[in-house]
C-alpha cells in the first residue's frame, strides 16, 4: 500500500490531547487545518519526550540569537479538548524535529510504528514507507505546544507519597509498606 503524506504547512491547531481517565488515558497529537483534521495516536511518554526536545531546540535557538516568545499566557492557552470526531490515523512509532532557519519554522515529523523500526527509517523517502505526517510551526506555536504538553502529561495519576508510582483510585500494593496497599 502506497505511503500517505500528510504536510500542514500553516496548521491553525497542534496539540497533544487524551481521552479517557487518568490511568487509562489515550494520548494524540492532533492537527488541524481548516476543515482537514489528523489525529495520530502515542504513548505518555513520547508526548513528554517531544515537549522536552522541543523545550531543548528553542533553549538553543535562543543562544543562538534568535528571540523566542516566552510561554503562552492566559487567553494564549489552548485548553480546548481535541477536535471531534476523534479518529486515530496511525500509531506513532519515530518522531522527528528540526529547525528550518530560511522559513523561522519547526518541523515535526511523525512516522507509523512499523514491525522494524531501524528498516522504517532506512525507506524513509520510499514511497511504501510508512505513513508520515510533517508539521511546520511557528516558534510561538511551539511554545504553545511545550506548555501545554507539560500540563497534559502532568494530569495524569498523583504519585505514592511513600515510593512515588503512581495510585489507582483504589490505593496500591506499595513496596514501602512491604507490599501492603496504601490508599489515597
Amino acid at each position: 500500500m502506497p505511503r500517505r503524506i500528510f504536510v500542514f504547512e500553516t496548521p491553525d491547531r497542534f496539540v497533544p490531547g487524551t481521552v479517557g481517565e487518568p490511568g487509562d488515558r489515550t494520548f494524540f497529537l492532533q492537527v488541524r487545518k481548516q476543515a482537514a483534521v489528523i489525529s495520530v495516536a502515542l504513548e505518555k511518554v513520547q508526548v513528554a519526550a517531544l515537549a522536552e526536545r522541543l523545550g531543548i531546540l528553542l533553549d538553543e535557538l535562543v543562544r543562538r540569537g534568535i528571540e523566542v516568545p516566552p510561554e503562552p499566557a492566559g487567553a494564549q492557552r489552548d485548553t480546548e479538548p481535541l477536535d471531534e470526531p476523534l479518529m486515530e490515523l496511525f500509531r506513532v512509532g519515530t518522531m522527528a524535529l528540526s529547525w528550518d532557519g530560511e522559513r523561522e519554522r519547526v518541523l515535526v515529523e511523525t512516522r507509523e510504528t512499523t514491525d522494524d523500526e531501524e528498516e522504517a527509517l532506512e525507506v524513509a523517502d520510499d514511497e511504501d514507507g510508512p505513513d508520515l505526517v510533517r508539521v511546520h510551526l511557528t516558534l510561538e506555536e511551539a511554545r504553545a505546544f511545550i506548555e501545554r504538553a507539560e500540563r497534559i502529561v502532568a494530569a495524569g495519576r498523583l504519585p505514592c507519597p511513600l515510593c512515588g508510582q503512581p495510585l489507582d483510585p483504589r490505593g496500591h500494593l506499595c513496596p514501602r509498606r512491604n507490599g501492603t496497599s496504601y490508599l489515597n
